[in-house]
């Protein structure tokens, strides 16, 4: 297993990396073709750390969990219910979480496993879609809720979800994990509000590429996000949210005073 990361140095420059017991080994190319280690090694207190990935296209679901869908009463889908977040949604873990001028409605928070696109895939069976998953990382899945029926006579799900920084990833992609036994947790400054195992999903990771595949064609860098289950709350001005999945780490962020 391998934990890669982006970085920015205090020089403004940037770049990527595989990251082991908070040291950095640098590496140069492609992360999804065959990256080369350049031999330097730098501290993680040394450089901030980015979002992992740089998504072409940043992709959301909607219940794709049997305990949410239970407590909703929504009809488990056949295939998946997804949305799209703008590019400028993306945010770095340590980022500030702001709402839109003059949106003065609930933001909510919704934890969940992302995952990244490592090759191009385009009708793909489900084995050769659990091979163009590169990694996972962690997902907070920000909502402007009052946003998202504010028109009674249009549901505006990318709207709502694509607010600027609405889309915190991260801290890494963690390559060679398996899903299926993963817990995503997230808190409220330190208290736990989400904690679901990811085996609850109604469509796993390589039946959601490859259904997605047969629509749009994925390409490397691209992200999906995989639904969350229950416990999803609005947060307040001030408070830290923290999205914790073992083996990829904790994605932080605050949501603006």
């Amino acid at each position: 297993m391998a934990l890669w990361i982006r970085f920015a140095r205090h020089d403004g420059t940037t770049g990527f990396g595989s990251i082991a017991d908070d040291a950095i080994a640098v590496h140069g190319g492609d992360v999804f073709a065959q990256p080369a280690p350049t031999g330097e090694v730098i501290a993680r207190d040394a450089v901030r750390l980015l979002a992992p990935v740089i998504p072409g296209k940043f992709i959301g679901l909607w219940n794709n969990y049997r305990e949410l869908a239970a407590r909703t009463g929504a009809a488990h889908p056949d295939t998946p219910l997804w949305f799209l977040k703008a590019g400028t949604s993306l945010n770095d873990p340590d980022g500030v979480i702001a709402p839109p001028a003059g949106y003065a409605g609930k933001v909510l928070y919704e934890g969940e496993l992302g995952l990244v696109i490592g090759r191009r895939c385009k009708d793909a069976d489900e084995d050769q879609a659990r091979a163009a998953i590169f990694g996972l990382t962690a997902v907070n899945d920000v909502t402007a809720l009052d946003l998202l029926n504010a028109d009674p006579s249009f549901p505006q799900w990318a709207r709502a979800k694509s607010c600027d920084g609405f889309g915190p990833i991260g801290p890494a992609i963690a390559t060679g994990l398996d899903w299926s036994g993963l817990r995503v947790q997230v808190a409220l400054n330190g208290r736990v509000r989400q904690d679901y195992p990811t085996a609850d999903m109604i469509l796993p990771p390589e039946r959601i590429v490859a259904l997605l595949s047969r629509e749009v064609t994925l390409e490397p860098g691209d992200v999906i996000a995989c639904g969350t289950s229950v416990g999803a709350l609005p947060m307040r001005p001030g408070m830290v949210v923290e999205v914790t999945i073992e083996g990829i780490g904790t994605l932080r962020n605050v949501m603006a005073g």
